[in-house]
């Protein structure tokens, strides 16, 4: 009877060290679930792939009626308590840097001819989740570009160890790009360009439209004829000398001739900057002749300028 009673001792204790248990909560780190995802103790099949995992960012939720045929089928010693048991599988994931794939499509847009300092958008990109523990290496091909407009189209590939494949078509635009003096802040039209107002940047080739300055030195000192945008390029024809002497303000005239300098007070008809001709009422002979901007308020007359305007046709 002892004996008896000995082994039956004996082979519940063997029982529930056998008996495997059930693994609410796992996080997989391969793209397949194994049994001992499952079950902890799940036996000999414990390396058993059972089948695909969820992807990157994903889950699977396998309920108690499956788990206990799962059990049955491998011989794992375990069977559900109640109907609500279940285990749940889930893949962390990451997004693919973004920085990543803009290598790639670079690296493929260089070997077609675009720059290798160009400036790379992609349209409407959203980046793939790839398991965490993967090292993917993302590489172009079918790649369509028009050097003619920048705009490009690809095949992404993503693959790695612990990864399943991934692909997506993208698209976008590659621009060249450029070291230009730009506004360093919106400028109103009639500002006169000083080293704090302009500073070199990177800009788009597409941006630029006609004739720019292409130095800091091309712009300082000018004036501007409208309102400039910040970041925006400085077009030549945006930029004029800065009037020294306004419309409608006395100015001096001075007559110089072998020797003798002669000065009168005029009335300026027209805005001019230092070295422009511009018309000037002369009030003592009611004429008007044209003069060289000099100085801020001065203007010089040549000697023997006839009037261009009689007084009486001035209006």
């Amino acid at each position: 009877m002892k004996r008896l009673l000995l082994a039956s001792i004996a082979l519940t204790l063997t029982a529930a060290t056998e008996a495997a248990t059930l693994r609410t909560m796992t996080t997989l780190h391969a793209p397949t679930v194994r049994l001992a995802d499952l079950f902890d103790d799940a036996g000999a099949n414990a390396e058993r792939v059972l089948g695909p995992g969820p992807g990157p960012g994903g889950r699977i939720v396998v309920e108690a009626s499956q788990l206990a045929a799962i059990a049955r089928q491998f011989g794992v010693n375990w069977r559900p308590v109640s109907p609500s048991d279940r285990a749940v599988l889930e893949r962390a994931g990451r997004p693919l840097p973004r920085e990543d794939a803009v290598a790639a499509v670079r690296a493929a847009l260089v070997a077609a001819g675009a720059s290798a300092d160009c400036d790379i958008e992609l349209a409407g990109f959203s980046p793939p989740l790839v398991p965490v523990e993967a090292k993917p290496k993302p590489v172009v091909s079918d790649l369509e570009y028009d050097a003619a407009d920048g705009r490009f189209s690809a095949l992404l590939s993503i693959a790695g160890e612990a990864m399943e494949p991934i692909a997506l078509r993208l698209g976008g635009r590659a621009d060249d790009m450029m070291d230009l003096p730009v506004a360093t802040r919106r400028l109103p039209g009639g500002t006169v360009l000083g080293s704090q107002d302009v500073h070199v940047a990177r800009v788009r080739a597409s941006l630029v439209r006609g004739e720019v300055a292409y130095r800091p030195a091309d712009a300082v000192g000018m004036q501007l004829r409208h309102a400039v945008a910040a970041g925006q390029p400085l077009a030549i024809s945006e930029l004029v000398r800065p009037s020294l002497v306004q419309r409608g303000a006395n100015v001096l005239m001075v007559l110089e001739s072998t020797g003798i300098a002669l000065t009168a007070q005029g009335q300026a008809l027209e805005s001019g900057a230092i070295g422009e001709r511009i018309r000037v009422l002369n009030p003592s002979s009611h004429a008007v002749v044209e003069a060289e901007v000099t100085d801020a308020g001065s203007v010089r007359v040549a000697p023997g300028s006839l009037p261009v305007t009689p007084a009486a046709h001035v209006r």
